[in-house]
């Protein structure tokens, strides 16, 4: 028996943290049914017996700026003995900083533009041996740091995007082998989200006037000395550095003649964030460059421009290596797609996602780093096509790949590559709707209906985590849940709304499930809490009844992006989603409060869910299952919820077969039903009817988008008209004016749940997959499929293989964890971790034999 992976905060390796960390491990052993019998793990003079693998929290003191050493001894049921090591590093704890926020207090932010990046500087010596050397440094802005005129550490858009009222990450970087006997350190800080130009309202000075820094150089010498150098008066600033231009939707303009001894400094002035905002050491997973593209085809566009073409919609910048003289400027534009051979921007609105860099002389590279761009085809000019080297660097926040799908049909390999495509692009230190327009928010509503997919994907726990303590920060008084976390100059009043409001429910469930961790429920189950209690509110306002249950004020976004109607007719639809997403929160709320022990709670939410399905039924319908006012997410969402029986189910099954065939076999769902929509098929009887929906060519349908070329999901379903042409109509005017149309939009992606659960069939039955189901469903032409996903546990997978009438499927089952098999003759079996081999033969009635299923384990 090993340990395959010991985490710190779900970190291998590098944690650095200001909180009590928490501790898991997984095992693998060559011993059939293996189970964890105990573990020690042991800090320093701390040390717990447990027979818990996941959310083990440590529960002792701290010192700041410590290195502690993590041991793990593990016995299994076998008597095996498996041990590990990791170590993880405090921060500053709860220590005062000796650095002042700095900033030039004579700038002024032009009104709704982003700021000129102001450009901080100081020298410093370090004449004898160094033992250790690191900074710790933040920003309200966006800041990239240079020792000696090399970028110190990896990040991207440091120190992140967080609610800054509340909270505001800092980083900690290694300067120990970096040092010099003299030394100049350079900080770049552009406008980012707290100062710049965000929202299409181009909102600037959300959080603060100007960009500000704070930092601290800590240097311990081999003498046993130290040394702090911080963040003062004594520091230089200047607004005329060589990027002249940084903000999220217009891009990059940086002019590489402009050194250091040609720019003006000024002594810095001293100021202070709005607020009290905590400093913490960073929490969230920083956002990196995870690959490299070559483009795969170059063109010249009627304009003249020189076009490349990535082959892949995704989030990031390029990377250029070319040939310049002395004043040549490059320009850089960027697009998802083209239309008569030129970059089609209409799309973007207002976004210019433009990079322009002026050269000097002979060979050299510039690549973007205080923005990114949401693209896959760049057009160029200003250059000679042989005078240049173009890469792409995708950049996102720095994710484990977790799951992975296969299938025979090549078509859906391409839908499961974009659903993960779409969730990179938009997992961009928040999780945003679009990469490449003028929003990019954290809209609550997207990630809620897409949390289970991407939980499965990636492992998301330090992610939503981070996002999930800037949506309890800014959760209002009475329980609403922002629109847009972090809110960040967000038009919209902070109410409690279905669905978006959800996603305090839906993220942290999704994510216990696959992890495990029950730490992420205790932390936001008070939020939880707070939103049903303002949902329960408002269901009951102006209402008598049985409407008393009807969640209808004070808004709802409804059944946004439907293929039918128009945004207004999508919002009408609110009160039957809200009624129904309500039922279903409280369904979930109901387990987790159990979960945490809060017995009396659980009562209170079931008690609730079932007189909100009570009403749905006598309100909405006829009693027997048949909606006064059908359309297809009204029936996909009480299916799915679990809210009806007995014949009700059976007619609501078959109403909701009939809205698709009178839709010539399409979905019309939009935002709630889409995620939900082959369940309520599938699990309901109607497979066969949901591999059609599936596997559906013609728009509206997933498979539309990607025989249209799409490597990403799209915002609307007609977003590439089969024309060619790009629906660019507005919403609430119907004229054409660049509308809402985005080519890299995760939500509808949200299908990818399906994919894993039902066609490779494997599902966790408790946290982490502690327990877990696999139980493929057959259909869709298909004749093999293989979901896999890295649980807490270890690996889980589903491998199956239909050879005729021969079925076969070999189940992976990690140590500590149970399995449910169930075949698709019904044949169940229970099985503890190992490999596991089922088959089941159906020869047909010809022979006379019986179907019947053999075991190999």
């Amino acid at each position: 028996m090993k340990v395959t992976r010991l985490t710190v905060d779900d970190l291998e390796s590098g944690c650095i943290t200001d909180e009590a960390p928490a501790f898991a491990f997984s095992l693998a052993s060559d011993v059939p049914g293996e189970d964890l019998a105990s573990a020690r793990i042991r800090v320093g003079d701390w040390e717990v017996e447990t027979s818990e693998q996941v959310g083990i929290r440590y529960a002792s003191q701290l010192e700041p700026y410590t290195d502690y050493l993590v041991e793990v001894e593990a016995t299994g049921t076998s008597g095996a003995v498996a041990t590990a090591t990791t170590t993880f590093r405090t921060g500053r704890l709860d220590l005062p900083w000796t650095a002042r926020w700095i900033t030039d207090a004579t700038y002024r932010t032009p009104k709704k533009l982003s700021p000129v990046p102001m450009v901080f500087r100081t020298r410093f010596e370090a004449d004898k041996p160094v033992a250790r050397a690191w900074i710790e440094a933040t920003a309200l802005g966006v800041y990239e740091l240079d020792l000696n005129g090399v970028k110190v550490g990896e990040d991207y858009f440091a120190p992140g995007f967080t609610s800054y009222g509340h909270q505001i990450q800092y980083q900690t970087y290694d300067l120990t082998e970096r040092l010099a006997a003299a030394n100049d350190l350079i900080a770049t800080v552009a406008g980012g989200w707290a100062v710049g130009s965000y929202t299409f309202a181009r909102k600037n000075m959300i959080d603060a006037d100007r960009q500000a820094f704070l930092a601290e150089i800590h240097v311990e010498y081999a003498d046993g000395t130290s040394a702090i150098l911080a963040t003062g008066p004594d520091w230089e600033v200047a607004t005329d550095g060589p990027v002249t231009m940084a903000e999220w939707y217009d891009g990059e303009t940086v002019d590489a003649r402009i050194a250091a001894d040609r720019m003006t400094w000024k002594r810095a002035d001293l100021t202070e964030p709005r607020g009290t905002p905590q400093l913490l050491a960073q929490y969230g997973p920083p956002v990196r460059v995870q690959r490299t593209f070559e483009p795969v085809s170059r063109s010249v566009a009627p304009s003249g421009e020189v076009i490349y073409d990535f082959g892949q919609n995704f989030a990031g910048v390029i990377h250029a290596r070319l040939r310049g003289h002395v004043g040549q400027t490059v320009v850089f534009r960027h697009a998802e797609v083209l239309v008569d051979g030129e970059l089609f921007v209409k799309s973007l609105r207002t976004a210019k996602a433009t990079a322009t860099y002026t050269c000097v002389e002979g060979e050299q590279t510039y690549s973007p780093r205080l923005t990114y761009m949401g693209f896959r085809y760049v057009g160029v000019t200003g250059i000679d096509p042989d005078d240049l080297e173009l890469t792409a660097l995708v950049l996102h926040s720095d994710l484990r790949r977790t799951g992975t799908f296969t299938s025979s049909n090549e078509r859906l390999n391409k839908l499961q590559s974009a659903i993960e495509w779409g969730g990179r692009s938009n997992f961009v230190d928040i999780p945003t709707d679009c990469p490449q327009r003028d929003e990019r928010e954290g809209w609550t509503g997207d990630y809620a209906v897409f949390a289970a997919t991407a939980s499965y994907n990636f492992d998301m726990s330090r992610f939503v985590g981070k996002w999930l303590r800037d949506m309890a920060a800014e959760q209002s008084r009475g329980g609403g849940i922002p629109m847009v976390v972090p809110r960040s100059g967000n038009g919209f009043p902070v109410m409690a709304t279905s669905v978006w409001g959800d996603a305090c429910i839906l993220a942290p469930w999704a994510e216990y499930l696959a992890r495990g961790d029950l730490g992420m429920l205790r932390r936001n189950y008070p939020m939880m809490r707070k939103f049903l209690g303002a949902a329960r509110w408002w269901s009951r306002l102006l209402a008598v009844g049985r409407n008393r249950h009807v969640w209808q004020f004070p808004f709802h976004f409804g059944d946004w992006t439907s293929p039918d109607g128009s945004a207004r007719e999508w919002i009408a639809k609110g009160k039957w989603i809200g009624t129904a997403a309500h039922a279903n929160s409280c369904g979930i709320a109901a387990e987790i409060a159990d979960l945490l022990g809060e017995h009396e709670d659980a009562e209170h939410f079931r008690t609730e869910r079932e007189e909100i399905i009570s009403a749905y039924r006598h309100v909405f319908t006829d009693g027997a299952g048949t909606l006064k006012q059908e359309f297809q997410s009204a029936y996909v969402l009480p299916l799915h919820y679990g809210m009806t029986s007995g014949a009700e189910t059976d007619t609501m099954t078959d109403n909701l077969v009939r809205l698709i065939d009178e839709a010539d076999g399409h979905l019309r769902t939009g935002f709630p039903g889409t995620p939900y929509i082959l369940f309520a098929l599938s699990d309901h009887g109607r497979v066969d009817e949901a591999f059609d929906l599936l596997m559906q060519t013609g728009p509206p349908s997933w498979l539309y988008m990607m025989d249209a070329g799409g490597t990403t999901i799209w915002e609307r379903w007609d977003a590439l008209r089969p024309d060619g042409t790009v629906n660019t109509l507005d919403l609430q005017t119907g004229k054409d004016t660049g509308g809402m149309v985005s080519f890299n939009h995760y939500a509808a992606g949200a299908v990818g749940a399906w994919l894993y659960q039902r066609i490779a069939g494997i599902e966790p039955t408790s946290g982490g997959y502690r327990t877990f189901r696999v139980a493929p469903l057959l259909g869709g032409g298909l004749t093999s499929a293989e979901g896999a996903v890295e649980t807490p546990y270890g690996r889980a997978s589903s491998s199956w293989t239909l050879d005729g009438d021969l079925f076969t499927l070999r189940v992976e089952v990690p140590v500590s964890t149970r399995c449910t098999v169930v075949l698709p003759d019904g044949t169940q079996a229970e099985v503890s971790s190992g490999s596991h081999e089922f088959t089941h033969e159906d020869v047909g009635p010809v022979s006379g034999r019986r179907p019947h299923s053999r075991i190999v384990t």
